[in-house]
């Protein structure tokens, strides 16, 4: 391949990853990439690793590409083959906590990514540019690449069935659930299919195959557009609950027996009581774009409440770290992390679900909705992109935490400006990847979200009108 009218992509290097589209990570900087993770692992002294991929197009040819790297480099690697991220993390265990993942998780089926753990850690965004520093050079050399005749997904059972009987020691079910699975042809949902099955519920199982066309839209069960044939099915049959999981499979949506989304920070409350009921006074994480609910749920019961800022690496990171004192973390996005003397300390979409689904099978009379009650719906937007309009997104940032005085906001910069309130809060960060920012607002009720989307609104008016108005636009 000829690179000379290709430039070294280092947009694709982000804080927690490498993922872009795949006319930017195409197989040669894929190869160039391999040599910068290859030269990492054997710096930390690290000779083996795992390798999986999800069900995009192009995964199994970006992990043989990997895979020839590391083998040049004298790194043993054991395929896995098409699996979910979790089950990547689970086989890691198994090699001092290491192993590579091809996979872009939900983002539309034109793109791919990169992430692993080392030593079981993932990578600080400092370890994340060094492979970049290094990959720029090896592109620049313009190697011949060799690319296998196979391109096919391969299963490797074996490594699903060592990942199921782990859950299964685990999680016990005291009743048997209807359940509807959307797996959202991604690479989690055949593997989460045998699971419950295994468990004695009954499945109805819909995009379960990994399809890397993603034929209905981008494996991204966020947003409740694409969660319309998951509500249906759960409706026709009666089921007891329904899970969407994303398309690497370690983000989780859950819905009730109504086919109510059950919202993240509802999700998070619920893991955090029943975390801190066996661990009390414990520490739970949770990140900036969770609302005002996640924190005072985590105090009345006692816990330690923390705010990090928002990517589930650094979550794990963190968790890691406390040394079994975080017992549990949540993300807005949809991950979850067990650290509570069972699960594993990682974000695994089909785990949060089983211990959802256990509590709920020790609840003779209550159904999924009835068992939510205690953690009233909020009134919130979804993350809502707002374009930079060419403004140096620092400034916006400073002069929004400036003006918060006159409104007596808690002011957080953990992760651009978050503004708390009583029952309120408003977040606005600059994208690490495009000229935008991410803007998101909660309230207990719809008047309280006008308001704090109108304090947003008023701070910026004067200054930035075309943001102000955005924001004044946003869904």
């Amino acid at each position: 391949m000829n690179t000379q009218h290709q430039l070294f992509p280092r947009q694709i290097f982000r804080a927690y990853d490498i993922r872009g589209k795949v006319s930017f990570l195409n197989a040669h900087v894929v190869n160039a990439i391999a040599n910068g993770l290859a030269k990492q692992f054997i710096e930390y002294g690290q000779d083996t690793l795992v390798l999986g991929y999800d069900a995009r197009l192009t995964s199994p040819i970006y992990a043989q590409i990997l895979k020839s790297v590391f083998q040049a480099n004298k790194i043993n690697v054991i395929e896995i083959g098409c699996c979910s991220t979790p089950q990547m993390y689970f086989a890691a265990r198994e090699v001092g906590g290491n192993g590579i993942m091809v996979t872009a998780s939900h983002n539309p089926k034109d793109d791919n990514g990169i992430k692993w753990i080392l030593n079981a850690e993932p990578p600080t965004p400092e370890m994340i540019q060094a492979v970049g520093d290094f990959a720029e050079l090896e592109f620049y050399k313009n190697n011949q690449i060799e690319i296998a005749e196979d391109h096919s997904h391969q299963i490797k059972s074996e490594f699903c069935l060592s990942y199921q009987h782990a859950l299964l020691r685990d999680v016990q079910l005291h009743r048997p659930l209807k359940v509807v699975l959307d797996g959202m042809h991604g690479s989690a949902g055949r593997c989460a299919d045998f699971v419950l099955q295994k468990m004695g519920c009954e499945v109805i199982s819909i995009r379960c195959q990994h399809d890397g066309n993603f034929p209905d839209h981008s494996p991204d069960p966020s947003l409740e557009k694409h969660l319309k044939q998951l509500q249906e099915k759960i409706v026709l049959h009666q089921a007891d609950l329904g899970i969407a999981l994303d398309g690497d499979g370690d983000r989780v949506v859950i819905l009730d027996e109504h086919a109510q989304i059950i919202s993240p920070d509802r999700l998070l409350s619920f893991f955090a009581q029943l975390c801190l009921e066996a661990h009390p006074q414990h520490e739970i994480v949770f990140d900036v774009k969770c609302s005002t609910m996640v924190r005072n749920t985590i105090e009345k019961l006692g816990g330690q409440a923390t705010m990090i800022r928002t990517g589930s690496s650094f979550m794990r990171k963190y968790i890691s770290e406390t040394r079994g004192n975080a017992v549990f973390g949540g993300e807005y996005a949809g991950h979850y992390v067990f650290n509570d003397g069972r699960g594993y300390g990682y974000d695994d979409g089909l785990y949060a679900a089983l211990r959802l689904m256990e509590y709920l099978s020790q609840q003779k009379n209550k159904t999924l909705s009835q068992v939510f009650e205690q953690y009233p719906a909020r009134y919130g937007t979804e993350d809502t992109y707002i374009h930079t309009h060419g403004v140096d997104p620092k400034k916006v940032l400073d002069l929004v935490a400036q003006r918060s005085d006159q409104f007596g906001a808690q002011v957080q910069n953990i992760d651009g400006v978050r503004l708390d309130f009583e029952n309120s809060f408003g977040i606005m960060r600059a994208s690490n990847t495009g000229d935008f920012f991410t803007v998101r607002f909660d309230a207990d009720c719809e008047i309280g979200l006008g308001e704090i989307r109108q304090k947003f609104i008023s701070m910026l008016g004067d200054e930035y009108p075309k943001i102000a108005q955005d924001i004044s636009n946003a869904k």
